[in-house]
């Protein structure tokens, strides 16, 4: 079963909805997320990302950052950025972009099942993100932004939203990158317990997005429980803030990567090595790859296509993925990039930015550059239900949830 809960959030008034909310604190630098808020001081950046504030050399570190992120959260609430709804709700979340759109639920959901293995991962954390996460709760006393969740959809889950979804929108407005939110409250008693009574018939959900943020609730739930002589389970650090979707409307999108250099091979070596595991062939454009086990690279101003040599495929779910046999047959072995979660040497591309990005960059800061077929989410689904681990960077979801859209505090 999946155990959600609804809960009152703090949300945006309609009209601010969308100078409020902003981009994951993930997917920006902290140049770019100053560039944003420069336009838009009341972008909630400020919260989730709150070095915003301030210039690189004077950015306060670790408890003194978090504080600040604090200091804001409790601006925008008395000044009326954020207002606190008076029932508890579960929230219809839609997002569109372009002829894409997925509608999804934001709940409270259960800790004990994300400890309990309820709640499916495919990734590592990094400590020091993790680290990072637990103290911007732990000392905002707030989850800022979601967890993205799906599970495998039955048919059953269009249902339960249709006659919410036909009535006027609560929330509503078109972001700066043309994707539209929209949000439903639901606070009907009968609505929320069909709600919650269809999520009871599901064996699992699963983590596509979000593993620090959920690992992060995790161990604030077990410090905050261990403190607390009366603890009994309801509080709600008990549960993290996440908008749930059903798999057959994630949209997910390739996660290229940039090599700085050749780990000290001559550009000839580089080539000749990878012959031996991949058929090579050059191209007269820049291409995307069009299937599972082709790459494509950009390597001394020309475009290759690489495609995977039969006698290095695996059955195994998770080596089996595009990013695992890049990793195994050419990051590691010919570029030595054995850990790539922290080896400086390698970088990462949103396929949502372009193989124009991955020129631009070869031009200015890099040596050469793959670009990755999409994950797709039965992979995910599937590495998950293993018990796997996908090689870090393996997906990019599009679109992005907004942070400040809906806000859960923990006191």
């Amino acid at each position: 079963m999946a155990k959600i809960l609804p809960f009152k959030g703090y949300l945006p008034p309609p009209s601010l909805a969308k100078v409020v909310s902003s981009p994951p604190y993930d997917v920006l630098s902290s140049d770019e997320a100053r560039e944003m808020v420069k336009k838009n001081d009341r972008s909630f950046l400020r919260v989730v990302k709150p070095e915003v504030d301030f210039t690189i050399k004077d950015e306060p570190q670790h408890e003194d950052l978090h504080q600040h992120a604090a200091n804001n959260l409790d601006q925008y609430i008395s000044a009326g950025n954020l207002l606190k709804d008076e029932d508890e709700s579960f929230y219809v979340y839609q997002i569109s972009m372009g002829m894409h759109m997925q509608t999804g639920i934001i709940a409270a959901v259960s800790i004990e099942e994300y400890d309990g293995s309820l709640i499916k991962r495919h990734e590592f954390t990094r400590p020091e993100k993790e680290d990072d996460r637990t103290m911007h709760i732990d000392i905002t006393g707030a989850n800022t932004g979601p967890v993205f969740l799906t599970f495998r959809n039955n048919g059953g889950f269009k249902h339960q939203l249709s006659d919410i979804i036909s009535r006027e929108k609560d929330i509503s407005f078109k972001a700066e990158d043309d994707t539209v939110h929209s949000i439903w409250k639901v606070k009907d008693a009968a609505l929320i317990n069909g709600i919650r009574s269809y999520f009871k018939t599901l064996d699992c959900l699963y983590i596509a997005d979000g593993h620090h943020r959920a690992a992060s609730a995790s161990r604030i739930q077990k410090t905050r429980s261990n403190n607390n002589p009366y603890h009994n389970g309801n509080e709600p650090y008990n549960y993290f803030l996440a908008t749930i979707f059903p798999h057959d409307q994630v949209q997910i999108l390739a996660y290229n990567r940039l090599v700085k250099d050749l780990g000290g091979l001559s550009e000839e070596q580089f080539l000749n090595a990878i012959e031996s595991k991949f058929q090579v062939k050059n191209l007269s454009k820049r291409e995307v790859p069009n299937k599972k086990l082709n790459f494509t690279m950009y390597f001394i101003d020309q475009w290759y296509a690489l495609e995977v040599k039969p006698e290095i495929i695996s059955d195994d779910s998770a080596l089996a993925l595009d990013a695992a046999i890049l990793q195994e047959h050419i990051l590691g072995p010919i570029l030595k990039i054995t850990d790539p979660r922290t080896d400086n040497r390698i970088d990462f591309v949103g396929g949502s930015r372009g193989l124009e990005e991955l020129e631009h960059r070869c031009k200015s800061n890099a040596k050469v550059a793959f670009a990755l077929y999409p994950v797709s989410i039965d992979d995910l689904l599937r590495v998950s239900d293993d018990d796997k681990v996908m090689p870090p960077k393996s997906t990019w979801f599009e679109p992005k949830l907004r942070s400040g859209l809906v806000v859960r505090l923990l006191d």
